[in-house]
């Protein structure tokens, strides 16, 4: 074992995955996509009903001012929650977004007019700061760099079976006292149509809550070993289930913190404190079978200031974040508008660019391919990222979807015009190309945005700022997309939303290229890049007047190093 940045530099690969809390994590995080994705089946009748519209036109509308509203809360409030897990840590501020989804979609049930429905968007948004949050936890859990791609195809996954979920338990339960007279006819169900699925998204929202306060832990540096006594009671709910196998901890730090414990019994205190003037003595392992790593620090290193955080590499990472969600959720909102129109007319003299028309598929079959849309994207995601991005690595996975991107636009509106038996594979090449881009950029990013951080003290803060930049897209990009799109078919251009789209995905070019790989920083405790580090072997340090080097072996204590030293 080699020193090197002042820390016992851990090898490759030695960490095993951290299954069992990503699995937790997993677990908390699926509550959120079927809470959100639940409201999109009703969201046009339940705008209705309101009555404000006075057409059609103005209907959609106000459903885009609705499905807006949670995007631009979150926006204001993403930096402020990242910040704040940077402080009191990661565990608290994911339960309190969730709490926040739990209430917002309780208060959307009970909406009745768009004003409220909008405050309970908004609500929502502002009390939720997950999505930084969750990149960072991700981040320090996986300690090794290797790990990577597996680990951020997750979240996207679980986020995609959420959003069928969610989607499925939306258009089920909205207005059940129709649906199913026998039973809702005449309760409150009937008064709120919309309280059912809400309600049931607030329960799935409950019982994820109660998992992370029982079993998650926490990943914070300076908040791992405070007490957590939600985590105590999951540990003793699962002894009295599985006592057997319950008789070490189920925590994986806390069973290398007793295993320290034992080993360097009280010399350990007094010698090894986590005080800025001594030597910091830390462990942490994902499975009780595997040695614990160790990191020797010098001193605990304060959190870089906010301006030093926000490097070059961080800039052009929130940044191409923006861009990636604007055109990206303005494809989400064009291609059911595509698939709806009504074919291209026959008299098609004045293309390239003047034509009108679509798919004219039916619901049934727009729902169909939406389905087979999430299938793809559940494959892209666990299977074919991690596999790309081992062999091309983040930053080339990156270039590659955001150099197709621009194509992926002009095209797509022309494939309307194919002849009638090619038009479903034509649908289907669509999809798969927009789901493969989107499986590989999203998790490329994060993890760059991870190994650019100068410090892992101040993660939450740059995930929190690039879920800001990505949500005030996503609130605009339906808007902006939207106009364009009624100003060309005005004009008879079906597809200048489209090749506008384009255009912005070829500005997000330019910050893309511009991005260079980083490794994972020293900082990150047991992530070092040294080829030639070996558990056990030797710790040298890198200073010239250092000419000792020490071995651990299982059976020294703390004295014998020291004294060696």
């Amino acid at each position: 074992m080699t020193r090197h940045g002042g820390a016992l530099a851990q090898p490759k690969g030695n960490a095993p995955f951290p299954t069992r809390q990503m699995a937790i994590l997993a677990l908390c995080r699926i509550c959120e996509p079927i809470a959100f994705m639940s409201i999109f089946p009703y969201a046009y009748f339940m705008v209705e009903s309101f009555g404000i519209a006075k057409d059609k036109a103005h209907i959609s509308m106000y459903v885009g001012m609705v499905t807006s509203a949670f995007a631009f809360a979150e926006c204001l409030s993403g930096v402020f929650w990242g910040r704040l897990s940077d402080r009191i840590g990661r565990k608290k501020v994911l339960l309190g977004g969730l709490f926040g989804t739990g209430l917002s979609m309780l208060l959307f049930g009970f909406a009745q007019t768009l004003p409220m429905a909008l405050l309970a968007r908004a609500l929502g948004g502002l009390l939720n700061g997950n999505i930084g949050v969750l990149q960072t936890t991700v981040a320090e859990l996986v300690t090794v760099e290797e790990h990577q791609p597996r680990a951020y195809s997750i979240m996207p996954f679980v986020w995609c079976i959420g959003t069928i979920i969610g989607a499925s338990l939306g258009g089920l339960l909205a207005q059940p006292a129709k649906s199913f007279p026998s039973l809702f006819e005449g309760s409150i169900f009937e008064t709120y149509p919309y309280l059912l699925p809400n309600l049931v998204c607030t329960a799935v929202v409950v019982c994820g809550l109660i998992v992370g306060i029982l079993f998650l832990e926490e990943t914070h540096d300076d908040r791992k070993n405070d007490k957590d006594r939600g985590r105590e009671a999951g540990q003793w709910i699962l002894r009295k289930v599985w006592r057997s196998e319950m008789d070490a901890p189920m925590s994986d730090k806390d069973g290398s913190l007793d295993e320290m414990r034992s080993m360097l019994e009280d010399h350990a205190a007094r010698s090894y404190s986590s005080t800025s003037s001594s030597p910091t003595l830390c462990s942490s392992r994902t499975s009780m079978a595997e040695p614990p790593r160790y990191c020797l620090d010098k001193e605990v290193s304060e959190a870089p200031k906010l301006r030093a955080a926000f490097t070059k590499q961080v800039c052009l990472n929130i940044v191409g974040y923006g861009i990636l969600a604007f055109h990206t959720i303005s494809l989400e909102q064009l291609l059911p508008i595509l698939m709806s129109r009504k074919q291209p007319k026959e008299d098609l003299r004045h293309m390239p660019f003047h034509f009108k028309g679509g798919f004219q598929f039916t619901p049934q079959t727009i729902g169909a391919l939406l389905a087979v849309q999430g299938a793809l994207q559940m494959f892209a995601q666990v299977i074919l990222f991690p596999w790309i991005s081992k062999r091309l690595g983040s930053l080339r996975t990156f270039w590659l979807t955001i150099a197709t991107y621009p194509f992926l636009y002009m095209v797509a509106p022309y494939l309307a015009l194919l002849p009638e038996h090619l038009r479903i594979p034509g649908i289907i090449l669509l999809l798969v190309w927009k789901v493969t881009a989107q499986s590989l950029s999203y998790p490329s990013l994060a993890i760059m945005l991870a190994n650019a951080a100068p410090s892992k003290k101040v993660l939450g803060t740059l995930n929190g700022a690039a879920a800001s930049s990505a949500s005030v897209c996503r609130g605009f990009g339906p808007t902006v997309s939207g106009a364009v799109d009624t100003f060309g078919d005005s004009l008879g251009m079906s597809g200048l939303a489209w090749w506008t789209c384009a255009g912005i995905a070829a500005i997000g070019w330019v910050p893309g290229f511009l991005m260079k790989e980083e490794r994972r920083r020293p900082g990150f405790c047991g992530v070092q890049e040294d080829e030639e580090a070996g558990f056990g072997e030797a710790l040298a340090d890198s200073d010239s007047d250092v000419d000792s080097v020490i071995t651990l072996t299982p059976d020294q204590t703390v004295d014998a190093v020291l004294s060696k030293k």
